[in-house]
């Protein structure tokens, strides 16, 4: 099974895409701490990338910021392209099926338009 829930920050104000096909897609990287201290009593955070469409997508774009706090489930995809070089690269990223939005930072900011 491939499933993956996660709690964290987005990074970075959600930015969308129309596809040719009319497709919405909106990639965001959310901030998640580890549950546990380093050997310096510090806490770590892993940047996952995350992928959303359509509906959801466009939902994140229209309510999220960045700093907000979500939460996102969906499964673990890898994909792979070739860069300018001919190289092969891979990429792992979270295909998110459902985000929920926890907390925001600035209350008063409540679509796209006041940005």
């Amino acid at each position: 099974m491939n499933s993956v829930t996660l709690v964290g920050r987005i990074t970075a104000d959600p930015e969308i895409k129309e596809l040719n096909d009319g497709t919405k897609r909106t990639n965001i990287t959310i901030a998640v701490q580890r549950n546990y201290k380093n050997a310096s009593g510090e806490y770590e955070t892993d940047f996952i990338k995350c992928v959303l469409w359509n509906g959801t997508a466009e939902a994140t774009f229209n309510y999220c910021h960045k700093g907000d706090i979500v939460g996102i489930k969906g499964r673990l995809q890898t994909r792979n392209y070739e860069n300018e070089n001919k190289e092969k690269k891979y990429v792992q990223e979270v295909l998110t099926e459902k985000i929920t939005f926890i907390s925001s930072i600035d209350k008063t900011k409540n679509n796209r338009e006041e940005r």
